[in-house]
């Protein structure tokens, strides 16, 4: 569509990057605008004024990179914010975007639609699960495409084989693992998928299921480099979530040379997992992500040590020769 001189190619607001990229050239757009809960730096008209200028390449090409990063920014409402999906997106995808819904609330897109007697989009649900899977069972659809592998449900705190299952890969750490027989709720606090064993635990509040610790992989800076602080510093404090509308956690990022970091929650989260994405928040700024790979010992495991510890320190002074002088 036209709109005051300029081409924008509307896409719905699950779109990606990459499509949004093509989209642009296909239709000779100067701009996508999509709608996600979402922000950036420049205002919608600079976008438009923006001249494309051929990306330097190279290892030096920073030294020559004139223009300053686009930077993706919360939404005004903070329960909508939808910047923890796109902490992926490139620079030059972002340079592009527009976010029409960015400085509003939900409520008032609502209104907004009512008043244009838009009753579509007044009656639409909120997507809270997968979307693509919609109503169906989670482990029915994931076991139309992966054979399952039987394994067992056991305790960490004792190793008693509380049941069974039929994959390690239909869990995620934190979730209530449904057991058959038991009254009380266990927990998923870790798998082995070598054996295909689900380690479980009792309570929601379990200290197995907290960690202060994890390492991602390399992470993806929406600047396309570090910030200028943990490069110089090769540590710097932020706020980090790995799941959408999660409160921010504040933190501590430690820069790796291979471009990967380690995280430190200044205090212990829960159900942390491997495979999910840390998205990395300075401000209102939404600094980048990467995919968690490691994680740290859980407060069991650390508890479990001292407890061990502590039981060798005392053993130790009871052993022969060792005792006080007569």
């Amino acid at each position: 569509m036209q709109v005051a001189r300029h081409v924008v190619c509307a896409v719905s607001g699950g779109v990606d990057s990459a499509v949004a990229a093509l989209l642009l050239r296909r239709r000779g757009a100067d701009a996508v605008a999509t709608g996600h809960y979402a922000r950036t730096s420049l205002e919608d008209e600079e976008v438009f004024q923006q001249k494309h200028i051929k990306r330097p390449e190279g290892l030096f090409r920073n030294r020559f990179e004139v223009r300053n990063a686009v930077k993706l920014l919360q939404a005004a409402d903070s329960f909508k914010d939808q910047t923890f999906f796109l902490s992926q997106v490139p620079q030059e995808a972002l340079r592009r975007t527009l976010f029409p819904l960015g400085e509003l609330t939900k409520d008032f897109v609502k209104k907004i639609a009512a008043e244009n007697r838009l009753h579509h989009v007044l009656q639409k649900k909120e997507s809270m699960g997968i979307c693509f899977i919609g109503k169906r069972n989670f482990e029915n659809f994931i076991l139309e495409y992966l054979q399952p592998r039987p394994g067992r449900f056991i305790s960490i705190e004792d190793n008693k084989v509380l049941g069974t299952h039929k994959g390690w890969f239909l869990y995620t750490l934190g979730q209530r693992a449904n057991i058959g027989g038991l009254r009380e709720p266990w927990y998923v606090v870790d798998k082995d998928g070598a054996k295909g064993d689900v380690l479980v635990a009792p309570r929601t509040d379990h200290p197995a299921l907290y960690r202060d610790l994890l390492r991602t992989g390399r992470v993806h800076w929406i600047a396309e480099e570090p910030p200028a602080a943990l490069v110089r510093d090769k540590m710097m404090e932020c706020h980090f979530r790995f799941r959408h509308q999660m409160a921010l956690v504040p933190c501590v990022l430690t820069l790796n040379q291979d471009g990967t970091v380690w995280v430190t929650a200044v205090k212990a989260v829960r159900a942390l997992a491997p495979g999910q994405f840390a998205v990395f928040y300075k401000g209102d700024e939404c600094l980048g992500s990467g995919k968690i790979l490691r994680l740290g010992p859980s407060a069991y495991t650390l508890q479990k040590g001292q407890r061990t510890s502590s039981v060798a320190k005392e053993g130790s002074s009871d052993s022969p020769g060792l005792g006080p002088a007569p």
